[in-house]
Parts: structure tokens; C-alpha cells; sequence
């Protein structure tokens, strides 16, 4: 677990610097915004397009992506159930509550677990393209409209073309899927745009935590609880009775399957939030506590599954 333990610790050493900046106040006061619109509209877009592209088509639809998709859209219906049912939380809300419940750190945390402790990063590949190709197009379209105040058939069908998390998503699968190679000198731009989309997002979410108390009065407290709940509980167990139980996984596919469902509420989450300027807290907390704990849980699931 020492991959895990140095992971986990790199990402809180940037998350300290974004805080200390954010502290200090050395980007000014509208830095938050400013640095989460850069982060949403240039870095994420370019680096899901080369993660996306320079991906092994087979890898992503694996026996593991229906396993990662019962399990996120699980947590996700039982939050939207609570939350607009019996809460009535808005839309924009219950958007983000639910993302937080079923949205993991596939990439910023993903990737170098399963590179680490499952011996291949290509593990993480179909998480990230349910996430990236499924999920973000559904989210966003509907924070777009339910924050907008207008719905038409036009805006809806027109998400995809407007938005560029989207648009990088899928023309990085076009280019997995057909198995077209763009020349080195097309891709080094991307790839040089998108290095700077983990480390820019880890720091603006540590600027966020400045002078902010964790699951403090009006930050929504019970959204909070059940959306970690369901990640970091729910979601691993639900992936483990699917995967070995219906698709009859073991050894190291059931294992890794497992992992990546532990896996903390993705950065994303926290940027769509502040992107959208709804449920920020609850996508801010939920991201930091997540994070802390799936430490713990990823180290009970590697006792009880890991292969020996």
C-alpha cells in the first residue's frame, strides 16, 4: 500500500499550497473564479482529450466498465431519491450531491493507484470513459439548463457542441476507438495544456478551504454525510456483490473493480460546482472527506481482496 500512502500524499502536499496561497491572498481576490473557469474551459478539456485518446480501446470496454456503471449510478439514484424527494433540494443541488456520490478520482487519484497497487493505470480506463462520456454530458446539461432558467430542445441538443469538457471527451474517444494516431507534434501542445489541469485544480481547491470550517451551518450538512456515505461505502459494496456475484469476477479484476469504487469524489466535482456556483460546500467537503477516508477503506479492501 505504500503507492497508495505516496499518492494520497503528493495530492495533499498541492492541496497545502493552494491553501497557504489562498491564505496569503497572492492571486487577489477573484482568483478562485478566474483560475476555475480556466480549469473547466482550457486544462480539463485538453488533458481528457489525450487521456482519452492514447487509451487502449479494449481496455475501456472491459468486463469492469458495467461493474463501475451499476455501482456509480446506484449511489447516484439513491442520493437523487433523498435529496429531491424527501429534502426537496433544487436541481442544481441534487446534481452535484449526486456526483459526489458515485463521481470518483479516476484520474488525479485513479491513475496512479492502479498503476501503483494494480500494476496497470489502463485499470482506471473504463471509469474514466463511463465518467467523461456518460455522466459528464448528462450533469452538465442539466446544471446548464436548471442554472440557465431556459429549456429548449435547442439548448439541450446543443450542450454537446458548447461545451469543451465534452467536446475533448469525445474526440479522444474517436481517436481511441478508430485507432487513429495524431502526429507528436499535434498532440505535445495538448499534452502540455493539459499537465497543468490536476495541479491547477488540486490548488484551487485548497484555496477554497481558506477560512472555511469543514460541515460548518449552512453548508448542508446531511447532503454532505450521505453523499460520503454512499461513496466510500456503498458504492465499493455495491461494485464487489456485481462484479463477483453476477459477472463472476475474481483474482485481480474483482480487485481492482473494488479499488477504483473506493476511490474518493473526483476533483471534477468540486469545479463543476464552483463552475455552476451551486452546492459548492457540498462538493468542496464532500471531496476532502472522501479523500481522507478512502485511505483507510482501500486498505481494508486490499486485506480482504487483494490476490495473493
Amino acid at each position: 500500500m505504500a503507492g497508495v500512502l505516496i499518492g494520497f500524499a503528493i495530492i495533499g502536499a498541492v492541496i497545502a499550497v493552494g491553501y497557504l496561497v489562498g491564505r496569503l491572498g497572492i492571486l487577489g481576490p477573484h482568483a478562485e473564479f478566474v483560475l476555475g473557469r480556466f480549469a473547466f474551459f482550457v486544462l480539463s478539456p485538453a488533458l481528457l482529450f489525450t487521456v482519452l485518446a492514447e487509451a487502449d480501446a479494449r481496455q475501456l470496454f472491459s468486463a469492469l466498465l458495467p461493474v463501475s456503471a451499476v455501482a456509480a449510478l446506484s449511489c447516484m439514484l439513491v442520493f437523487v431519491l433523498v435529496a429531491r424527494f424527501v429534502w426537496r433540494r433544487a436541481v442544481p443541488e441534487t446534481t452535484i450531491g449526486a456526483l459526489a456520490s458515485g463521481y470518483a478520482n479516476a484520474n488525479n487519484i485513479g491513475l496512479p493507484i492502479a498503476a501503483y497497487v494494480l500494476g496497470d493505470p489502463a485499470f482506471a480506463a473504463p471509469i474514466i470513459l463511463l465518467q467523461l462520456v456518460i455522466l459528464t454530458p448528462i450533469a452538465l446539461t442539466i446544471l446548464d439548463v436548471s442554472t440557465s432558467g431556459t429549456l429548449s430542445v435547442g439548448r439541450v441538443l446543443s450542450q454537446p457542441i458548447r461545451n469543451p469538457l465534452i467536446i475533448g471527451s469525445a474526440l479522444g474517444l474517436l481517436l481511441s476507438v478508430t485507432g487513429v494516431e495524431l502526429p507528436e507534434a499535434v498532440m505535445e501542445p495538448f499534452h502540455l495544456i493539459g499537465a497543468a489541469a490536476v495541479p491547477t485544480v488540486l490548488l484551487l481547491f485548497g484555496m477554497s478551504l481558506h477560512g472555511r470550517r469543514i460541515l460548518e451551518p449552512g453548508s448542508g450538512r446531511r447532503d454532505i454525510v450521505l453523499a460520503v456515505g454512499l461513496k466510500i461505502v456503498a458504492m465499493p459494496t455495491i461494485a464487489w456483490i456485481v462484479g463477483a456475484f453476477v459477472l463472476g469476477l475474481t483474482g485481480l479484476p474483482l480487485f481492482a473493480v473494488v479499488v477504483l469504487a473506493a476511490l474518493p469524489t473526483a476533483q471534477n466535482v468540486f469545479n463543476y460546482a464552483v463552475r455552476f456556483e451551486r452546492a459548492v460546500p457540498v462538493a468542496r467537503d464532500a471531496v476532502l472527506i472522501t479523500t481522507v477516508l478512502s485511505v483507510p477503506a482501500l486498505i481494508v479492501i486490499a486485506a480482504l481482496l487483494a490476490p495473493r
